[in-house]
């Protein structure tokens, strides 16, 4: 039995559907990169039982207050781009007996479309719910003020100040929201991010029969990086495509690629080889690319500087993913 997960968001598609939603109304860009760095800061703080992707339930009020419904979300998985080589490569997986599942952040319209897309059986998807309408007709507008307040305030304050930023959504966050209905509609969603991602990791791979050393998982981004540590700890395959300086650390091997298809040349190697064959062929490919722009292969256990790595990955990130290369 041999079984992949994916990330959706980055190796399925270049889009991320968060920060798409937020561009749909004015200065949403701008407000979906503070809030996003806010849930990044929380993160890296090491705050006891927070799970990096977050930021999934901290835009709900922007969200409500702008009229999005969950209409507009299956809109964006419909016409959302796919990663180049996406859906050939999940469809060549499974000619090759392989079972594939998506793991994802993305909430459940956008998820559910982009899987389609690529050919994932619905109940191969595990991501994070989102009854957006249902959420609307239990709030009346005067609920919504705190956001209109809060918009400005955010705008205001200089992209990297890190410390007024946390000062300022701290206080909306844990003190102007809780005991509202507003902020009973945040608490309601619960991103599949982080450990929740290990947890479907565990019950995909349980349900055929395999451990975590046994599977293969892709990523790209901090929401990943427990899945990936949990598979490369447990002896599998975690392989960081095209990631930030988050997931890189967390991985077994770096792939840095225009097109999701050089993935198999992994999947290959570790169906016929295991770990040790994988590693065989990866150091063989480490820092040669297959043609000018093309594949770029790096064994990332027992690396000591991953710098120029996350270089390379960065610029393959902003190549694909443009605006969103840059979030965490």
């Amino acid at each position: 039995m041999k079984a992949i997960f994916f990330d959706l968001e980055g190796p399925l598609t270049p889009q991320d559907n968060a920060f798409e939603l937020m561009r749909s109304f004015p200065q949403g860009g701008h407000l979906f990169a503070a809030i996003s760095r806010y849930d990044d800061l929380l993160a890296l703080a090491g705050q006891e039982g927070y799970e990096p992707g977050t930021t999934l339930a901290l835009i709900v009020p922007f969200l409500l207050y702008h009229g999005i419904t969950e209409a507009n979300i299956r809109r964006l998985g419909q016409s959302a781009p796919l990663t180049p080589g996406a859906a050939t490569a999940v469809a060549q997986l499974a000619q090759n007996d392989w079972q594939t599942f998506a793991i994802s952040t993305a909430y459940h319209p956008f998820a559910q479309e982009i899987a389609q897309r690529v050919g994932l059986a619905p109940q191969r998807l595990a991501c994070t719910p989102m009854p957006l309408d249902q959420i609307r007709a239990s709030l009346r507008q005067p609920d919504l003020a705190p956001v209109a307040r809060l918009e400005p305030e955010l705008l205001r304050l200089a992209p990297d100040d890190d410390r007024a930023l946390r000062t300022r959504l701290d206080t909306f966050y844990q003190e102007e929201l809780p005991g509202t209905p507003l902020g009973a509609a945040v608490s309601q969603i619960k991103p599949m991010g982080g450990g929740r991602k290990v947890t479907a990791l565990e019950g995909f791979a349980s349900s055929l029969g395999l451990s975590l050393g046994e599977v293969v998982a892709v990523g790209d981004s901090i929401t990943d990086c427990r899945m990936l540590e949990a598979v490369s700890r447990a002896g599998g395959l975690a392989v960081a495509f095209n990631a930030n300086h988050f997931a890189l650390p967390c991985a077994t091997m770096g792939l840095a690629s225009r097109s999701l298809l050089d993935l198999l040349v992994a999947t290959t190697a570790w169906e016929l080889g295991g770990k040790e064959g994988a590693e065989g062929l990866i150091r063989v490919k480490e820092g040669l690319a297959e043609l000018e722009g093309g594949a770029h292969f790096h064994w990332l256990e027992g690396h000591s500087d991953l710098t120029p790595i996350i270089a390379l990955h960065q610029e393959m990130r902003r190549h694909l993913r443009h605006d969103a290369a840059s979030l965490g």
